[in-house]
């Protein structure tokens, strides 16, 4: 397993060489530090912690400038954990950029969905509306709440509520281009997240 943290800069176009067009998303890809290498022996699993984006020390707390400061490297803004990797590859203040991808590789891309604030159940969960006739009285409500003799909501009940702002993760997308002067990811198709946000790049689970 492999993998890179980044930050969604936006969608674009690129045209294959027979001539089609595919829309390709933006990914700054790096660079990363490690920050930590986690063991079977002291941590109870084995893992990589990477950082990614810096941020000034005045900004961070004493834990944090300290942790930073073992990789000789600043507080990082978005720090993750990677699993499944092998540990004896990687370093302390090891950088990682965009290169530990190529051409025609599929990746799994996590971030956080748009947020949507509060939405009702046709928004948010795609509910049909009641006739819209005066006399009706029922129009974009929730719906039959079912039996109320248990005197409580059922989990996963579909109603009203935050609608987004979720962890998700899109997976097996195409990585199109590697611009590693510029350390840059072109991945066909769209990544969740609004614009300059954080995301977790790893190699695809599905092969």
């Amino acid at each position: 397993m492999k993998g890179i943290l980044g930050r969604k800069l936006g969608m674009t176009q690129v045209f294959t060489p027979e001539g089609n067009v595919l829309a390709v998303t933006v990914i700054e890809a790096g660079p990363c530090v490690v920050l930590q290498k986690k063991d079977q022996e002291n941590d109870g699993y084995e893992a990589i912690q990477l950082g990614f984006s810096d941020k000034k020390e005045k900004r961070s707390n004493k834990p944090e400038a300290g942790h930073a400061k073992k990789a000789n490297t600043a507080p990082k803004r978005y720090v993750r954990e990677l699993r499944g990797i092998d540990l004896a590859a990687y370093e302390v203040g090891q950088e990682l950029k965009a290169d530990v991808f190529t051409e025609g590789e599929f990746v799994d891309v996590t971030g956080i969905s748009k947020g949507k604030g509060f939405a009702g159940v046709i928004k948010r969960w795609g509910q049909s509306r009641g006739p819209m006739a005066h006399g009706s009285r029922y129009h974009r409500g929730p719906g039959s709440m079912g039996s109320i003799q248990a005197n409580r909501v059922p989990k996963g009940k579909h109603l009203p509520g935050h609608m987004g702002h979720e962890t998700v993760t899109i997976q097996r997308l195409e990585v199109v281009k590697v611009d590693t002067e510029r350390n840059v990811l072109l991945v066909k198709g769209s990544i969740p997240g609004a614009k300059n946000s954080f995301v977790k790049v790893l190699e695809t689970v599905k092969k």
